[in-house]
């Protein structure tokens, strides 16, 4: 699998010029929920430094319903923003990093589409030329993937590593058993990636954290991992979760590798998958249970839906 890194691309103007020699859009989505204290700051990088630059088209935010202000501040700094829930309206009213990188393509008009992270500390604009720059560049390449070290916040220390925990500990151990070819991925479950429209509209977009794992997976069971490379964007820095919210984060995760896993013949589950994820907490005075359901529906691929009136 083909690696760069993000300072290749650093040429706006040769990135203008390439774009506009293939008759190229862009389009930068940014799905969100409650990430005020950030998305200015990186809506007003990209406007400044690659929208008046020419290299990106249009830069979209795709919102969850924030209570923060989040939209507000998307706005004020330039992006275009739009209602989750507004966008191909259809009564389910679902919520989720998936469902909102799946009502972007309702949206956007690029031919590339570049999805970003919303609660990003360190944002420069090389996220979004080290993501499109192997497109523009090279047409064998479909899609592109992020890495980088991702530090770990401890108090008011920045570990160098020690994030990523839902990867290391679920997720690498599952593609080494199952999806060997994808253990070259380097950030599996990375939220910043590039790719050809027509790629995207042709995959399922699980509504939630397993949307990243599920195209991988899918482009491998297409055969077309030839067409996917990685970017080295060196560091991402963000909002750690806690441990209550990475265990729903694998739940869902799971869940969506397992239907991959029967669909392809790799294992046969017995029994339907449960939806309802369980938790207890000891604490002094007892244990305390929690249980939240999770389905982690999936939104079919683009391609397959009856064209809109």
């Amino acid at each position: 699998m083909r690696r760069f890194h993000h300072s290749q691309f650093s040429d706006s103007s040769a990135l203008r010029r390439l774009k506009q020699a293939g008759g190229r859009r862009v389009s930068v989505c940014i799905p969100t929920l409650d990430e005020a204290g950030t998305i200015g700051a990186i809506v007003s990088s990209i406007r400044e430094n690659l929208v008046d630059a020419g290299v990106v088209d249009e830069l979209l935010v795709i919102d969850s319903g924030s209570k923060d202000g989040t939209r507000t501040a998307a706005t004020a700094a330039g992006a275009e923003v739009y209602l989750a829930v507004e966008i191909a309206p259809d009564g389910n009213g679902w919520q989720g990093k998936g469902e909102n990188m799946w009502k972007a393509l309702h949206v956007a008009t690029g031919d590339i589409v570049c999805y970003l992270d919303g609660d990003m500390e360190n944002f420069h604009p090389g996220f979004v030329t080290g993501l499109i720059g192997p497109l523009l560049e090279d047409e064998s390449i479909d899609y592109v993937k992020a890495y980088y070290d991702r530090p770990l916040a401890r108090g008011e220390e920045l570990l160098t590593n020690g994030g990523g925990r839902v990867s290391e500990i679920l997720v690498r151990p599952l593609l080494a058993l199952f999806y060997p070819e994808l253990a070259v991925v380097l950030q599996p479950l990375a939220g910043e990636c590039a790719a050809r429209r027509e790629v995207l509209e042709s995959l399922p977009f699980p509504i939630g954290y397993g949307v990243e794992i599920a195209h991988l997976i899918d482009l491998a069971a297409a055969g077309r991992l030839r067409g996917v490379a990685q970017t080295d964007l060196v560091q991402r820095i963000h909002r750690n979760r806690g441990e209550g919210e990475l265990g729903a984060m694998a739940f869902a995760i799971l869940r969506v590798v397992m239907r991959r896993l029967e669909r392809d013949g790799k294992l046969t589950l017995a029994n339907p998958l449960p939806e309802l994820y369980q938790t207890w907490t000891a604490r002094g005075d007892g244990v305390r249970h929690s249980a939240i359901a999770i389905p982690e529906p999936e939104r079919p691929p683009v391609l397959s839906l009856a064209p809109r009136e």
